[in-house]
């Protein structure tokens, strides 16, 4: 438990350095929400915000991953892959995405029609991102496409929570919490650096998201929920990854149904952990 404390913290500490840094970097010299900017949206509130964030989370991430101790090469490589493809696809859709399909079965169905939207090219895009991490990692063909079909609807699914601010990034610690625990527990030291660097990366840029200053976007959502997905299935079991699955899959297909940010204003306990550090809903 010891080395995989010292790979969790040393992981973490460099994903958090990395991921401001990078922060840092890419809004130097940019106005907040610059309405010229190309990486300027607005918000729920509609208030500019820059999407600066996301890619400034996967550079963070993947430099810190790079150089984490205790990873092997493998797990390193499916690490970069994963974070990185889709936080690459994610930009895409975030710089040139349209909004005459939504949703997952939106742009599948648009697809089915012959319209290629750039959510069908992000949605097949991370599916293979994903399978290729997966098959890093994995033993066999039937690990690799549970592996593959985990880390591919970790990284949609972690989107769909990117509506409010800061909500996406405390799912990914409220998931990415026990996960790293467990993997201490366990004495899991590979799962537990992986899992360290994309929470410390989160954590360092909260600040950010909760002051309405900047949000993950497409691309920083896909990534976080991909590293993960990824960490989830490097140290969990067959059942405890299928359990994942299940998870992500009956979360995923609940979203093409409710609003996610109707059922959390409607709970008490979800809209209090929602509301923590952001201004009051009604300020403007």
């Amino acid at each position: 438990m010891a080395r995989g404390l010292l790979y969790a913290l040393a992981g973490a500490a460099l994903g958090a350095a990395a991921a401001r840094a990078a922060y840092t970097a890419l809004t130097r010299g940019r106005g907040q929400g610059d309405p010229g900017d190309r990486w300027t949206r607005k918000n729920h509130r509609g208030e500019p915000i820059t999407l600066l964030e996301g890619p400034a989370f996967v550079a963070g991430s993947g430099a810190a991953l790079a150089c984490a101790p205790g990873l092997p090469t493998r797990v390193r490589l499916a690490a970069l892959l994963a974070g990185g493809g889709s936080g690459a696809l994610g930009a895409y859709d975030d710089l040139y995405g349209t909004t005459s399909s939504k949703g997952f079965k939106g742009h599948l169905s648009a697809l089915t029609r012959g319209e290629v939207t750039s959510g069908a090219v992000k949605i097949l895009g991370i599916g293979a991102t994903g399978l290729g991490a997966a098959a890093l990692v994995s033993t066999g063909p039937v690990d690799t496409l549970v592996n593959g079909a985990t880390v591919a609807g970790a990284a949609n699914l972690a989107n769909l929570f990117d509506l409010r601010p800061g909500r996406a990034i405390k799912v990914g610690l409220l998931a990415g919490g026990p996960l790293l625990a467990a993997s201490l527990l366990r004495d899991r030291p590979v799962s537990a650096a992986l899992t360290a660097v994309p929470l410390g990366a989160a954590a360092a840029l909260l600040p950010e998201d909760l002051g309405e200053r900047a949000m993950l976007g497409d691309a920083g959502a896909n990534a976080l929920g991909a590293l993960l997905g990824l960490a989830a299935v490097t140290g969990l079991g067959r059942p405890g990854r299928l359990a994942v699955l299940g998870t992500v899959v009956a979360l995923t297909a609940a979203a093409e149904k409710v609003s996610f940010t109707k059922v959390i204003a409607g709970n008490q306990v979800l809209n209090r952990l929602d509301m923590l550090g952001r201004r009051p809903a009604a300020a403007v």
